[in-house]
């Protein structure tokens, strides 16, 4: 079965918006277009509904309703409980409370995994626990195709090491790391596993549970919602790391980790993503299933579609002069992020894109330690081309055409 397009873009009011006609969008992995049904929840909160929440009047109680469904919709999809699920207002201040809740936790001598393929959201943190006495251990990249060798972590891992922390896929390189396998090695030393599943989720929401992770974070953002940073936090990891929300809400996991009020309109709308989901299945498919296989059958239909016109991109870019191509040259081991190391400045070139209709960014994307470890100065960056499910064969050819002129 094949994703139906013309369905998918009429969820998006931005193909309908007079000021992005002719325009195509190719900085998703920066943040995603939003879907109408989010759209249509947070205006409606701010109308009816943007009271303090959880009182026994009906608007109070309605707002607070509406809160509770995004939790438990979303952990429907994830495959996790719904206590296991908690927002913030970004992915990178959830890994901060994370790291400080880690500090507390972790003793002298114990031993934290990081890489050089990570945002640096996934990645400072982390790397701050030594000033606690943490011993940092980092999985490195090669070099050249900045590719995470899972056979190179079984030299990092021992008795001593609490924690790995890694990408899903990096947002330069873009190689889909196998979190299940990974996930596994940890676990086989006692070690519990941070994935930052930030580039990876806009492309199908994974099952959180399936996958193992003691920790997965990603962007309502990116995957055509809010402005909200979602964590899942297995719950007797959750419940084991100190508090660092009111002391009085420490019984409760998906307040532990969430130091201010959240933001109770764009937690409301996070339902929207789920609406749009459950949409998506229902038009394309005629029968019954739980959410966890709603959201699966989805994200096959997006990353088939994706996949068919990422190759064609990728075999137009790979053996161009001048070129570099960052990750694999095969769609289906990687997100359709495209990074490419370019003669000229990456942000250079993205403004040169920009008259021809292209929406374009260049630059380092916060993933600084994986471009120095490839050999990219900082101040040259790289051009990124990112696009998701909504994304039209049209559109790549308007890209490709525009490159064609520009490089």
């Amino acid at each position: 079965m094949e994703l139906d397009l013309e369905f998918v873009r009429a969820q998006f009011p931005a193909f309908s918006e007079r000021s992005l006609r002719g325009q195509a969008f190719f900085e998703n992995a920066g943040g995603s277009y939003t879907c109408a049904p989010v759209i249509d929840r947070l205006t409606r909160f701010y109308r009816e509904r943007k009271v303090q929440p959880y009182a026994p009047y009906d608007a109070s109680r309605v707002a607070g309703e509406e809160m509770d469904e995004a939790r438990i919709r979303l952990a429907a999809v994830l495959g996790v409980a719904p206590d296991e699920v908690s927002f913030g207002p970004s992915t990178t201040q959830n890994t901060y409370v994370l790291a400080q809740a880690f500090a507390q936790y972790l003793q002298p001598g114990d031993a934290v995994v990081v890489t050089d393929q990570d945002h640096e959201a996934n990645a400072g943190p982390w790397r701050r626990l030594a000033d606690a006495g943490v011993e940092l251990r980092e999985w490195r990249i090669d070099p050249d195709t900045g590719h995470l060798d899972p056979a190179a972590l079984d030299a990092l891992l021992d008795d001593k090491v609490r924690l790995v922390v890694f990408p899903h896929c990096s947002n330069v390189v873009a190689e889909i790391n196998d979190v299940r396998a990974i996930t596994a090695r940890a676990h086989g030393v006692g070690a519990a596993v941070c994935v930052d599943g930030v580039s990876l989720a806009p492309h199908g929401l994974p099952n959180v549970g399936e996958l193992g992770a003691d920790i997965y974070l990603f962007s309502a953002y990116k995957t055509y919602g809010p402005h909200q940073g979602i964590m899942v936090i297995r719950g007797d990891l959750g419940m084991r790391l100190p508090n660092q929300g009111h002391w009085f809400n420490g019984d409760v996991l998906y307040k532990r980790f969430t130091p201010a009020g959240p933001d109770h309109a764009q937690v409301a709308a996070s339902a929207g993503m789920v609406d749009y989901l459950d949409s998506l299945y229902a038009h394309h498919f005629d029968r019954h299933a739980e959410p966890e296989d709603r959201a699966d059958a989805v994200a096959q239909l997006m990353r088939a579609h994706e996949c068919a016109l990422l190759q064609p991109l990728l075999d137009f870019l790979a053996d161009r002069p001048g070129v570099r191509l960052l990750g694999p040259r095969r769609a289906e081991c990687r997100a359709p992020t495209v990074a490419l190391e370019l003669a000229e400045p990456g942000e250079a070139v993205a403004a040169a894109l920009a008259p021809h209709g292209i929406m374009a960014g260049g630059g380092d994307f916060y993933a600084v330690r994986p471009l120095e470890a490839l050999g990219i100065e900082r101040a040259k960056g790289v051009l990124r081309l990112s696009f998701v499910h909504y994304t039209s064969p049209e559109d790549i050819d308007h890209l490709m055409r525009a490159l064609d002129h520009v490089l």
